[in-house]
């Protein structure tokens, strides 16, 4: 091999050394450490529990993203709820337990920069109640995992299951209306059907595959967002010499008022009534034309749509029934997110 050869394959040996610890660096993913503290307190014969969650990086750094709330071990866990970190890294979310031993984790998903982990498991008695109330989870649909990221101007698709507790203390049918709240601006949430009944019958449990009779009721609720438009719609050409509405509302009273000038100094109850009634042409004229909003609208089309602005939302998802005396109330939380 000659000088020039070995010397080409020196300066490429050296180029890879060096870019191999940069492609290392760019894919190297950090460890997490995710902790829950969990607080009980007891509403209404009902035990409510506070989850505050905190997820710290490897680096020392407060991590991003969403923490689950799983009451469960291993696989068979059910997610209570969803948050997403604040920038400190950390979430609180409220939870109605039903009564009965619960085994509640929170879940870190992970991000682009960190691992996901998950925390000691927090052991919680919830107190049992007689009085018949209900329970909200969620499942995604489309897309089929939580968090939901949808593109500005997607949808998405997840069902609100709403589950019997101690219904056969019911008197009468339960009816819970559902409804969202923590949207970004440009953005809804409609259900289908927007309400459930809850019958002493409704079973509190679903065995897999087992039909929907079997199963306490679901309701579909889909996201929608909205994407940026920029379509308008093209003004009218007017007709004629420059002639227009808004032309005519300016020339016809001036024209008015002179006319009325010309009648002379000995006539000014007449240049009186002639000035009043110009005003009254004037206003009624721009009434109808470019200073009016409809008038606007129709000749030159809707506003720019604003697209749904991008980032990170903790969505409230809430079931409400009464009985005529006191008000039931029930959440979860879900994490979406807009690209």
């Amino acid at each position: 091999m000659n000088r020039r050869g070995l010397r080409l394959e020196l300066v490429a040996g050296l180029v890879i050394a060096l870019a191999l610890p940069v492609v290392a660096a760019g894919a190297q993913s950090l460890a997490t450490q995710t902790s829950l503290t969990v607080t009980t307190s007891d509403l209404g014969g009902q035990t409510r529990a506070a989850a505050a969650v905190s997820v710290t990086g490897a680096d020392g750094l407060p991590a991003t993203g969403a923490v689950a709330i799983v009451d469960g071990v291993g696989q068979g866990g059910r997610q209570l709820a969803q948050v997403a970190l604040s920038a400190t890294g950390q979430a609180t979310v409220m939870l109605a337990l039903p009564g009965g031993a619960h085994n509640l984790r929170a879940v870190y998903s992970g991000d682009a920069i960190y691992l996901g982990s998950t925390s000691v498991t927090a052991a919680v008695q919830a107190q049992a109640s007689s009085t018949p109330s209900f329970g909200v989870t969620l499942a995604a649909v489309s897309p089929s995992t939580l968090p939901l990221v949808l593109t500005a101007g997607d949808a998405g698709t997840v069902n609100v299951t709403v589950t019997p507790v101690n219904p056969s203390a019911l008197t009468s049918p339960m009816f819970v209306t559902l409804s969202c709240s923590g949207l970004p601006n440009q953005a809804s949430c409609t259900f289908s059907p927007e309400s459930v009944e809850i019958l002493p019958t409704t079973p509190t449990g679903c065995a897999s595959g087992s039909p929907a009779s079997a199963c306490p009721p679901v309701s579909s609720m889909v996201l929608q967002t909205q994407a940026a438009g920029t379509v308008m719609a093209t003004p009218p050409a007017f007709h004629g010499r420059g002639s227009g509405p808004v032309a005519w509302a300016v020339l016809l009273p001036g024209m008015l008022g002179l006319g009325g000038l010309a009648w002379g100094a000995r006539r000014r109850a007449l240049l009186s009534w002639l000035a009043l009634l110009a005003l009254v042409g004037l206003v009624a004229t721009l009434g109808t034309t470019a200073c009016n909003p409809r008038y606007y609208y129709l000749n030159h089309g809707p506003p720019n749509n604003v697209s749904t602005p991008s980032g990170t939302y903790t969505v409230t998802v809430t079931g409400q029934s009464s009985n005529g005396i006191t008000a039931i109330t029930q959440s979860t939380t879900m994490v979406l997110t807009v690209q």
